[in-house]
């Protein structure tokens, strides 16, 4: 069954944006996702509890609607701070960037750091690594994008649904199993829509261009900054046999490095039981990341 969009809609200039809100609080927590992912309603109603929070699905995911503009960071920096001002959420922000949304939290913190209280970055991406990718890791680059392409038809022939309805999803990530139904189908059905997959491909695509425009994004002063590293990109099994996990991990310590020197008043909180996807291996440490900008723990 559809799951009914818990929030609204912001007109941008011919395109609607999905947002919502919850909780209360001076400070408002805003969720940017992962390349692909709107995993922040999977800890929506818990962050929720503890202050008020932000989340939108970036143009192409969710309820929102495929935007024109080119999907690279500096795009979207400035599609979040135009909805940010027209939905009427007023600063300051901590800002919660998973994965890909690293890149456009620092952007975003860079050009309105005014705006910004602090940062937590889970599992985050840094240029100094993603631009000099070894070969094995750029070859399982374009494996994704190839597969985000093919899944393009897998969702218009409604492939992709079927297989969430056999709840193939929880059998390739069990750790999915522990959030509540509703929160986990908000997830889910955005991947049943051929404009989830063009999305990721375009976003895959720029992801370079967005590593590029980042690099001014190095030093944000004093923002208090809370990096959150997983052990391992993915952990070993038989979906990950042949991905080069060694060289990924290996660039993986390289990217956290850099992302300490970020700030003056940065720290490092390992995952020690998560892959890449922190929000579904280890949520409570990003609840715990949050707790501690704001001086909650």
């Amino acid at each position: 069954m559809q799951q009914v969009p818990p929030g609204k809609w912001i007109d941008l200039g011919g395109y609607k944006v999905h947002c919502y809100q919850k909780g209360t609080g001076k400070i408002t927590v805003v969720l940017d996702h992962s390349l692909g992912g709107i995993e922040g309603y999977l800890l929506m109603e818990e962050i929720a509890e503890i202050n008020k929070v932000f989340i939108y699905d970036r143009p192409g995911y969710g309820w929102s609607d495929s935007s024109p503009k080119k999907r690279c960071s500096q795009e979207i920096v400035y599609e979040l701070d135009q909805l940010l001002e027209k939905a009427d959420v007023s600063p300051p922000y901590l800002l919660v960037g998973d994965s890909f949304g690293s890149y456009n939290v620092r952007l975003y913190a860079h050009y309105f750091p005014d705006k910004v209280c602090g940062i937590v970055l889970t599992d985050g991406l840094h240029e100094q690594g993603m631009l000099n990718l070894p070969l094995s890791v750029k070859l399982l680059k374009s494996f994704f994008l190839s597969g985000f392409i093919i899944s393009i038809l897998g969702a218009t022939f409604g492939l992709i649904r079927l297989l969430g309805n056999f709840k193939v999803f929880e059998l390739i990530k069990p750790q999915l199993n522990k959030f509540n139904r509703d929160s986990l189908m908000l997830v889910k059905q955005s991947f049943y829509h051929p404009k989830h997959w063009l999305t990721m491909a375009r976003e895959i695509w720029n992801l370079e261009t967005s590593a590029t425009q980042v690099q001014k994004a190095n030093n944000l002063g004093n923002i208090p900054l809370i990096s959150i590293k997983a052990k391992t990109f993915f952990h070993p099994s038989i979906f990950t046999f042949f991905f080069p996990l060694k060289a990924t991990n290996k660039i993986r310590n390289i990217i956290h490095e850099e992302l300490l020197k970020l700030s003056s008043n940065s720290s490092q909180i390992l995952a020690n039981n998560s892959s890449h996807f922190v929000w579904i291996d280890e949520p409570e440490i990003i609840i715990l990341a949050i707790k501690q900008i704001l001086n909650l723990d």
